[in-house]
């Protein structure tokens, strides 16, 4: 991962409805919602929704899948999977396994 892809991801979940819609997909699962569910769930205009979600999908968070007239959005987890790898590169001299189980280093 480049660090302005980094970058993008961060700016991303630094806002407030964004981090609202990401958590709430996360808490949703594989299946994902339509983004008029998460217009209702958030209490946020349609319209604004769809520029957050198209932001987060642009920066590899989100992604909305085509089901008959809707799009369903879910988490992109490989998308996240490479954020976490961006985070912690140089922990453990690389050993990634050893800091996400929380022994990074000892």
């Amino acid at each position: 991962m480049q660090l302005n892809e980094a970058i993008g991801m961060f700016t991303s979940l630094g806002q407030e409805t964004r981090l609202a819609v990401f958590r709430l997909l996360v808490e949703q699962g594989p299946s994902g919602l339509a983004a008029g569910e998460i217009s209702k769930a958030l209490k946020v205009n349609e319209s604004t929704l769809s520029r957050h979600l198209a932001h987060m999908e642009k920066t590899g968070l989100v992604l909305g899948t085509r089901k008959a007239r809707h799009i369903l959005y879910a988490v992109s987890w490989p998308g996240v999977e490479t954020l976490l790898e961006f985070i912690v590169a140089d922990c453990c001299k690389r050993d990634v396994s050893s800091c996400l189980k929380g022994g990074c280093c000892d």
